[in-house]
């Protein structure tokens, strides 16, 4: 098989796990938003419009999961030419991270309109859109840009080197490749806890994405965010939405890298 159908393979798998995690797990993500909200999670919506903003994400999550994994497989392959294994777990770093700069290219816009959709339950993703783009045109769709990347690369840092050693170890104690069920639960177990150490830069990436036009926090400075939710609301704030978080992270781990993995395999 060349190098461009395997991409293209990759693609596909990388693109079907995005939209089943995204679209399966949507309420849960819309329970952390409205946590993590300036506003609090009542007025922020609470229970209601639950699914408000998933047209965003239904048009994001395929193109955004497909670019990570691209980047991922091409890039891991790229530095695994003459490495010794000792460095494998820095190329799955280096991999990840380069993945995610390049994702959030297409997740942030998906994203902000998400969330402000989200904090609005009333307000129809269209309506957000035509907001964002009149008011404060194409760079509002990229407010919490540089949030949302020093979020994922830290989190991509720990879950997928965490996630390939947590299958190595399987198979090697098995004495086969894990399959693709098991590396689900691998997936699950680092995505949990990837999520839960890197909850203060989610909050911070929220306030900056729901900040008002002209604000402080609207300026995309991450410090100055934490800094913020540390004076007013102390720890409890930075980990406002941490119980959420951690769940669809873990059972997006568990069906994301799950189907990742089997839909690669059916297509290889």
């Amino acid at each position: 098989m060349n190098i461009n159908a395997l991409y293209g393979f990759v693609s596909k798998a990388g693109g079907v796990a995005g939209v089943c995690v995204d679209l399966i797990l949507f309420p849960l993500d819309t329970v952390k938003t409205r946590l993590q909200s300036p506003q609090g999670f009542r007025k922020a919506g609470g229970f209601r419009g639950i699914y408000a903003g998933v047209p965003s994400t239904a048009i994001g999550s395929f193109p955004n999961a497909a670019a990570f994994f691209i980047t991922y497989e091409n890039v891991k392959t790229i530095m695994h030419h003459g490495s010794t294994s000792y460095l494998t777990p820095a190329t799955h770093m280096v991999a990840a991270s380069v993945g995610e700069v390049v994702a959030c290219l297409i997740r942030v816009p998906s994203e902000v309109v998400k969330q402000r959709a989200q904090v609005s339950p009333s307000s129809s993703t269209l309506r957000i859109l035509s907001h964002t783009l009149y008011h404060e045109g194409i760079q509002g769709l990229y407010r919490g840009y540089k949030s949302t990347v020093l979020r994922e690369i830290p989190f991509s840092l720990v879950q997928f080197p965490l996630w390939e050693s947590l299958k190595d170890l399987w198979s090697w104690k098995q004495g086969h490749v894990v399959d693709s069920w098991q590396s689900a639960v691998c997936g699950a177990f680092a995505g949990g806890f990837a999520a839960a150490v890197t909850t203060p830069l989610d909050v911070a990436k929220t306030r900056i994405m729901l900040a008002k036009a002209g604000s402080s926090n609207a300026s995309g400075n991450v410090l100055s965010a934490l800094s913020g939710i540390w004076r007013t609301q102390g720890l409890s704030g930075l980990f406002a939405g941490v119980v959420p978080r951690m769940a669809a992270v873990g059972l997006g781990g568990f069906i994301f890298l799950g189907t990742y993995e089997k839909t690669r395999q059916l297509l290889l």
